[in-house]
């Protein structure tokens, strides 16, 4: 599994070099020490079976993921599966491992936990009326893209003026943020970064959440959501942070959104239809994970295509999201076109 790469430090002190290079990175050394008592650990439990960091195998992470939910809580263990999910895929792209044996695992833990069929039934029709009774051009922009794109309310807070590419000309005239370069040729989408961490800066300024995603996706913006955003981008306050955040707060000028704002936006307003109690469950409320819930559910149903909906959602392995990167305008953008819902009248 191990490979010579001129640079980097042997396969047995990977977790030194990784850690290395998150300083080098600019991570926090509260994450760092996390990331190494995780990494240790979990190179500890493969000792013990007679195996290596280098040498594990997909069978081995299961059998280590299983041995700490009788320990953690459900979302401690998530959380710990993805520290060794992100080394490997780190340490294999700078060459050191060839393989990322706990890519499937963390892809299936995700499928198992977002996947509840005891959650709260909600028809397109419903959710049609929901949205048509959102007024502000905020509101109306922040729960379209949650509901458009699937993406963690963590997400969509951390995205900035440049992970936007909407072909008009007025949104051009209006705005001189350049988008980024991995959106040139794919006019009319949005980037989701697997980078942003609560706490640290990126882009210029600290984050309040982390982006979960597994990898960088670009997800099609339809014409529904282009008019939502174009709508809010017209009444958008001026900020002050240089990261240009798309979704700002009009009571607090100016200021980013946060997922504690997005959260209540969306528990007031569905709480108006007796979708949303005080106190209640995950099964009965709904929320902004609510959202990307229906959005996998309902494009799984009606595409056929798991894969697409993983690479939307940005839960797949390397070698599955590089094919659909690869072949994005012909694949990801017809078949999404094709089977997500409409949300306006």
């Amino acid at each position: 599994m191990s490979t010579e790469t001129p640079g980097a430090t042997d396969s047995d002190d990977a977790v030194s070099y990784f850690v290395q290079d998150m300083t080098l990175h600019g991570r926090s050394e509260r994450t760092r020490v996390a990331y190494e008592r995780v990494l240790r650990s979990f190179e500890t439990f493969l000792e013990t079976r007679g195996t290596s960091l280098a040498d594990a195998d997909r069978r081995g992470c299961m059998t280590w993921v299983h041995s700490l939910r009788d320990k953690h809580a459900d979302s401690t263990v998530a959380t710990y599966a993805a520290y060794v999910h992100r080394f490997y895929e780190y340490m294999r792209q700078v060459g050191t491992f060839d393989t990322n044996p706990m890519a499937l695992v963390t892809e299936e833990m995700e499928e198992s936990i977002d996947t509840d069929p005891t959650r709260r039934e909600i028809s397109v029709p419903e959710m049609r009326s929901f949205v048509s009774e959102l007024s502000h051009p905020l509101e109306r922009a922040l729960v379209g893209t949650l509901l458009k794109t699937g993406m963690r309310v963590g997400e969509c807070c951390n995205l900035d003026l440049r992970d936007i590419y909407l072909d008009d000309s007025d949104v051009s005239a209006a705005f001189g943020v350049a988008h980024r370069g991995a959106l040139e040729g794919r006019p009319d989408s949005v980037y989701v970064s697997s980078e942003p961490a609560r706490g640290e800066p990126y882009n210029g300024e600290e984050r309040t959440a982390s982006n979960k995603r597994k990898r960088d996706t670009v997800v099609p913006v339809d014409d529904e959501l282009k008019r939502l955003l174009k709508s809010w981008l017209a009444i958008r306050p001026d900020v002050d942070s240089p990261a240009e955040p798309l979704f700002c707060s009009t009571s607090k000028w100016g200021r980013r959104v946060t997922p504690s704002m997005a959260r209540n936006v969306v528990a007031e307003r569905a709480g108006q239809r007796g979708w949303h109690h005080a106190g209640g469950s995950a099964e009965e409320n709904v929320t902004p994970h609510y959202f990307r819930h229906f959005f996998t559910t309902h494009l799984r149903d009606e595409t056929g295509d798991r894969g697409i909906v993983k690479y939307l959602r940005g839960d797949v392995a390397t070698d599955i999201i590089d094919t659909y990167t690869h072949n994005w305008g012909d694949r990801v953008r017809t078949v999404y076109e094709a089977n997500v819902y409409r949300l306006l009248d």
